[in-house]
């Protein structure tokens, strides 16, 4: 229920380090079922740009879950039901959304901070919640091999957080694995992502549909006044990208987006570009003694399908219905505590693995060859089924929208409609 202030006892039951989505909705949960959580997040808002926005329907029916989805819904966004494929011959539906099973059959394209002002507001409404903004984590102390909390700098000034449990939620650069020296494994990715807008209220034609033309790969993403735009290039050349200056780069963002030609007036400078370094690699133990990282923290994952939030929430799901009783007895600990840390990673490693590897196929069979100029070539009986039997357009659909494992909100933090919270008894 606290936000922005110290903790006054410095101690709390579980330290979640970094307020993105996995963060938040893993405090969120944790509370709902009256664990002491406290979240630090090192920003005093959620206010970033280019953070990953999408908001696919196995997230979608956990906000509806948690008594979330109707204010979710208020908020602007644009909701895109088909994903297409690039080819020599033309286009091609790759997925098609709608044709999912499920309660909400379509990606919302929602900005990141909406979501998680809102994941905070639910939160703050639970007593035994914390936000600390502004808290930058710096080290995960430890004792005796142990974790044992946090320390931190402030606008108060450093500090400590003591805690039973600390949960790495703070992104591919994590402090806290870090701290503990967490094993990682790197795959190679031969790309990077400058993420920029067009402020223009003309609508694209399609949706999530690569745009490959002359060895340069883009993807629009369509917003309410503007299109967001992941253009793609070789890993290592954002220095030439940012000497060619800001003509050139409009110029190529009018010849990846024609229809856009008139607005790429709007990129005022190239600080209005953002790069990002993608990576694609997984921790190969995700937790320490009292110490677990989920989330990108866990695994970077490419930009590709825009899946890396939903995993993110899916694995604060599964971490949550898993430590939540652990955590009320005390057992994390416990000499066998780390048992109990490791089936987060046993749960949730399968979904990343299948991931992960069917963003390194389509790194290689449709990124890279249109980064070498040739555009991609999807076998032509491939073309050929989608099209006799366009219902086979919802396998891909399920494995970006729903997830290989998805997760379900346990009972005892749903909230359906107004009904009153479900204890921890009748779950």
């Amino acid at each position: 229920m606290t936000e922005g202030s110290p903790v006054a006892t410095h101690h709390t039951t579980c330290a979640i380090v970094g307020g993105g989505p996995a963060g938040l909705v893993l405090g969120l949960l944790l509370a709902r079922d009256g664990i002491e959580v406290t979240v630090l997040e090192k920003h005093a808002d959620f206010l970033r740009d280019f953070r990953g926005d999408t908001v696919h329907p196995a997230t979608l029916g956990l906000l509806d879950d948690l008594g979330l989805f109707e204010r979710f819904d208020a908020l602007p966004h644009s909701k895109i039901r088909r994903a297409f494929f690039p080819g020599r011959e033309g286009t091609a539906v790759f997925a098609d959304f709608s044709r999912l099973p499920v309660r909400h059959p379509y990606i919302a394209m929602v900005p990141q901070w909406d979501l998680l002002d809102l994941l905070a507001e639910a939160a703050a409404a639970e007593p035994t919640f914390t936000l600390l903004r502004e808290h930058e984590v710096t080290a995960v102390t430890r004792r005796n091999g142990r974790a044992t909390g946090v320390s931190f700098t402030s606008p108060n000034g450093d500090g400590r957080l003591t805690a039973d449990l600390v949960v790495g939620c703070d992104g591919r650069w994590s402090t806290v694995r870090r701290s503990v020296g967490l094993p990682v494994r790197e795959m190679p990715v031969g790309f990077d992502v400058w993420w920029y807008r067009l402020t223009s209220d003309r609508h694209l034609d399609e949706s999530l549909l690569p745009r490959v033309r002359d060895g340069k790969v883009a993807i629009g993403i369509p917003r309410r006044g503007y299109v967001q735009v992941a253009a793609l290039g070789p890993k290592g050349t954002d220095a030439a990208v940012c000497t060619r200056g800001i003509d050139a780069f409009r110029h190529e963002a009018a010849t990846l987006f024609p229809e856009l030609a008139d607005a790429v007036g709007t990129i005022a400078t190239m600080d209005e570009v953002e790069h990002l370094d993608v990576r694609l690699e997984r921790l190969r133990r995700w937790h320490a003694n009292n110490v677990l990282c989920i989330g990108d923290a866990a695994h970077a994952m490419s930009p590709v399908g825009g899946v890396g939030i939903n995993l993110a929430i899916q694995d604060a799901v599964a971490a949550a219905r898993l430590l939540a009783g652990p955590l009320a007895r005390g057992a994390l600990t416990r000499p066998h505590g780390s048992r109990v840390l490791a089936r987060v990673r046993r749960r949730r490693l399968p979904a990343v693995v299948v991931i992960q590897t069917l963003q390194r196929i389509l790194h290689a069979g449709v990124i890279m060859p249109g980064l070498r100029g040739s555009p991609p070539d999807p076998p032509a009986w491939l073309l050929r089924l989608l099209h006799v039997i366009p219902a086979l357009t919802v396998v891909p659909a399920f494995a970006i929208g729903v997830g290989v494992r998805p997760e379900r909100a346990p009972r005892w933090a749903r909230r359906p409609g107004s009904a009153a919270p479900i204890s921890r008894e009748a779950r």
